[in-house]
């Protein structure tokens, strides 16, 4: 974590100071943007089927990519045909690209790779209603769009947003960029649909009172291996061995606590920013077993590499949050 990370959840007072005014600025243009869009001077455009958004008010990983990937698997087992577009951070795509589990993350990014996988249609563009419109073209019968990372995209009209928060982590210093770790001030979150909290929170998290809120925790399932998938390893089969962890995701030290709290402890503990590319280099010789996330293994396919060991997670939602959704679709547009 750099010093300026470090400082959103263990603020000093001179880089307060210091960053005020540039905290400023970036208030009054984010609000400036809102204005905008609310006041019509920017065009919205509104899709013919409904859009989910799920988002954040902060930046770094809280969670969005296992929720999105529990709710399609809600929606299909009550035989919705389920959409997702995406930015595809990472990857180098300019025109909207239709991303399939094969697809090369250099190209798609990481994260929409583990949402085709999930069973869903997804469709990654910097142009978000480009790559919607061209979803919807692909797949006439699509029933529902899910927004990913997509609640500061105003452009788009949604019919409901879910804000997912960090238990752990919360909101940092409740500041804004950069002078904190939000993108939108706290009091967005009373504009929401629906709050899901990722984790046991730390400390209250103030949260708006008359806002839904789901508990959501991510359960880890059996570890596989990243040359032969149907090799797969309880915790306790790593006893005795060199174990190294490594994370390229928005909040490596998730990942690192879950292996911890499974038995699984680390030799070394290596963590990368948020989408990092891999390379061989990148992997510790030393290691009996090196644990990745699912996220970074979309990334090492190409190592074929047999130390390499894959911990997925899946979210569990209290209570459902995907019939919750469905109700209120239903209970607005009578369908």
């Amino acid at each position: 974590m750099n010093r300026i990370e470090s400082h959103w959840y263990r603020p000093v007072l001179p880089l307060s100071l210091l960053l005020a005014p540039l905290e400023a600025l970036y208030a009054a243009v984010s609000a400036l943007r809102r204005c905008a869009y609310r006041a019509g001077w920017l065009e919205r455009v509104r899709l013919p089927v409904p859009v989910v958004v799920i988002g954040n008010i902060n930046v770094g990983g809280v969670g969005k990519t296992p929720l999105t990937a529990e709710l399609i698997a809600g929606f299909a087992a009550r035989d919705l045909k389920v959409g997702v577009i995406s930015r595809g951070y990472g990857g180098s795509h300019r025109a909207p690209v239709e991303v399939h589990p094969d697809s090369d993350p250099a190209e798609v990014g990481d994260e929409p790779l583990l949402l085709a996988a999930a069973g869903a249609a997804v469709f990654v563009g910097r142009d978000r209603v480009a790559a919607a419109r061209q979803l919807l073209a692909a797949y006439p019968d699509t029933d529902l769009i899910l927004a990913d990372d997509g609640l500061q995209h105003y452009r788009l009209v949604r019919d409901l947003e879910v804000v997912v928060i960090d238990g752990a982590r919360g909101f940092g210093n409740g500041r804004l960029l950069p002078a904190g770790p939000l993108r939108e001030p706290q009091r967005r979150l009373a504009s929401a649909d629906v709050l899901v909290i990722n984790g046991e929170p730390r400390r209250s998290l103030a949260l708006p009172a008359g806002v839904p809120c789901f508990a959501m925790t991510l359960e880890p399932g059996a570890a596989w291996n990243l040359s032969d998938p149907m090799r797969t390893r309880a915790p306790a089969d790593f006893a005795g061995e060199r174990v190294a962890a490594m994370a390229g995701i928005g909040h490596p030290q998730r990942f690192f606590a879950t292996l911890r709290g499974l038995g699984i402890h680390a030799e070394r503990e290596i963590a990368w920013p948020d989408h990092h590319v891999y390379s061989r280099d990148d992997l510790p010789d030393e290691a009996d077993a090196i644990l990745v996330t699912a996220k970074d293994a979309a990334k090492m396919r190409r190592f074929n590499h047999a130390k390499l060991w894959v911990l997925p997670v899946r979210a569990r939602l209290v209570p459902d949050l995907a019939g919750w959704i469905l109700a209120r679709l239903k209970a607005a547009h009578g369908r």
